[in-house]
């Protein structure tokens, strides 16, 4: 019972609108307090927790990503994907996709994927005469990507939390990420091939092709260097996130000559304020992990898994609900933190592998990004369309099966995720 009685104090502090951070801090001290324990393990958790030096590659990783945002390189990189797909069927959804994966190959963040594509890309599909809840549902489903694909901030985190390896983790989450884009594009292609989504398309110049390719090309020569120096053991996550700061600065600043100084003050603001939120979920999760393990809830829940869920199939089933109805409440980074030392250790004596149930964890969480009222990818779409939450919310359903079919596939075939970090 006392489990349920700290779930309903939480799930209270959040429908009265406390913060999560604070929510999660305020009930974890009180939580310490009520049991006896020491307060002092409150700021003594958040210590550790913030002294990390992997925890520096998540403003690196913003850093990048907004500066190339202010720097319109969404712009260019979307433009050369949709010269040479453009002529396809649901071209351009598909080089929306594709331009969605690339940047998630960049920056790391699900949001400024979304953001960054979509401000390009809706009015330009919706020009071209496809249907607005397609086109917001596409984005918002294109922009999850950006937590998938490596680098991904949930997955440093979720590394940082169970002490796996960061680069394991992104090494895991290639193939599930190849595979969602095959999904969309496939998707998108069907779609516009029965619902007549754009109008004919209009020839390309060979010359323009090879212009728009070269624009772009500075941006995509930093998704591969930053993914290179990572995954030959170069550098570790945190210095190939610096090092992609520096190059998207060289590239928005000298190559292209795109950035204001305007465009980077805005930059640096909105990732200071992102890495504060974030840093404070994650030290308002140390301290509430930190109470319920005194409580002893975490094995509790463990051991009534074990007790009651006896197959595999069944746990993922189970963790799956639990997951998406926490999606209606939580945002994506509180989901980890907060049920990823609850549910690892059942998960372990199932016999998962930590790797695959990370890779796991992020797509349920990629899917608390576009499940209302609380996924945050819907609200951006929102704001860039100026729309009506209920079309992107409307638009985005079918995207959302194929996640979760994406994850009934990785569940029947682990080495999806499991092959290149384990077996290449």
């Amino acid at each position: 019972m006392t489990t349920v009685y700290i779930l309903c104090a939480l799930f209270a502090l959040l429908l009265i609108r406390v913060p999560v951070a604070f929510a999660l801090a305020g009930l974890g001290l009180a939580l310490l307090m009520l049991g006896g324990f020491s307060p002092l393990m409150a700021p003594q958790a958040i210590l550790s927790t913030l002294d990390g030096f992997i925890l520096l590659a998540v403003p690196l990783f913003l850093l990048m990503s907004n500066i190339l945002l202010k720097g319109g390189v969404g712009k260019d990189l979307f433009a050369a994907v949709h010269v040479w797909v453009g002529n396809l069927p649901g071209g351009l959804a598909i080089a929306t996709i594709i331009s969605c994966g690339i940047f998630a190959a960049i920056s790391g963040s699900s949001v400024a994927t979304a953001a960054t594509i979509g401000t390009v890309a809706i009015p330009e599909m919706i020009s071209r005469g496809y249907d607005r809840r397609f086109v917001y549902g596409l984005l918002a489903a294109g922009g999850t990507l950006g937590i998938l694909i490596p680098p991904s901030i949930p997955m440093i985190v979720y590394g940082f939390v169970t002490e796996q390896s960061v680069i394991a983790l992104f090494l895991a989450g290639i193939g599930p990420g190849l595979l969602l884009v095959a999904f969309f594009i496939a998707f998108s292609m069907i779609y516009a091939h029965w619902f007549g989504a754009q109008a004919k398309p209009e020839p390309i110049a060979e010359g323009e092709r090879w212009n728009a390719t070269l624009r772009a090309l500075p941006s995509i020569l930093l998704a591969l260097a930053v993914i290179a120096v990572i995954y030959t053991g170069i550098a570790t996550p945190t210095e190939a996130a610096a090092v992609g700061f520096a190059l998207s600065l060289l590239i928005t600043g000298v190559i292209l000559r795109t950035l204001t100084w305007q465009g980077l003050k805005e930059a640096a603001y909105d990732s200071m304020a992102t890495t504060v939120a974030i840093l404070l979920i994650v030290a308002g999760a140390k301290v509430f992990g930190k109470a319920i393990t005194l409580y002893r809830i975490p094995q509790d829940i463990s051991v009534f898994i074990g007790q009651n869920i006896d197959t595999p199939l069944t746990f993922v089933l189970v963790v799956s609900v639990v997951l998406l109805i926490m999606g209606l409440f939580f945002e994506s980074l509180s989901m980890v933190l907060i049920m990823t030392p609850v549910l690892l250790p059942a998960a372990l004596a199932l016999g998962f592998d930590p790797i695959w149930f990370g890779v796991y964890m992020v797509i349920m969480v990629e899917c608390a990004l576009i499940t209302p009222p609380v996924g945050l990818n819907l609200y951006v779409i929102q704001s860039v369309a100026k729309s009506r939450l209920g079309d992107v919310a409307r638009g985005v359903m079918p995207f959302l099966l194929l996640m979760l079919f994406s994850v009934m596939i990785l569940y029947v075939w682990p080495d999806l995720a499991l092959y290149i970090p384990f077996k290449f």
